[in-house]
């Protein structure tokens, strides 16, 4: 099994309602995203998914988040804007261009602390 990855990076703000603590606060991130690939096939070239494609699909997927209050964000009117689910909405917007190769999408909120979501 071959896996690829990139890592693109974001900056924006969001509370969490309903949370007891700071994080109900508005406050700002400097988000890390990690996107994996994987499959067992190769192209004709040798590449599993040439790195600019899945740089470019996976900007396109987060700069509808950078400078951006992510509460406003349509993908969260209904869910809190956690690590666990903008992991969870990036994978499965990746997996519309990519299906059934999308492995994992890590999403660092700071430098220690991060959320994942994989594929079953």
């Amino acid at each position: 099994m071959y896996r690829v990855r990139v890592v693109k990076n974001f900056s924006s703000a969001h509370n969490l309602s309903g949370y007891e603590g700071n994080c109900e606060n508005l406050h700002g991130h400097n988000w890390k995203v990690e996107a994996v690939l994987c499959g067992s096939n190769l192209d004709k070239v040798g590449m599993l998914i040439d790195f600019r494609v899945l740089k470019k699909t996976l900007g396109n997927v987060i700069n509808d988040f950078d400078h951006k209050y992510l509460n406003d964000c349509l993908a969260f009117k209904t869910v809190n804007p956690t690590s666990e689910n903008l992991a969870y909405y990036i994978f499965n917007e990746l997996e519309k261009t990519f299906p059934k190769m999308v492995d994992k999408v890590t999403v660092w909120e700071n430098e220690d602390s991060a959320a994942e979501y994989c594929r079953d």
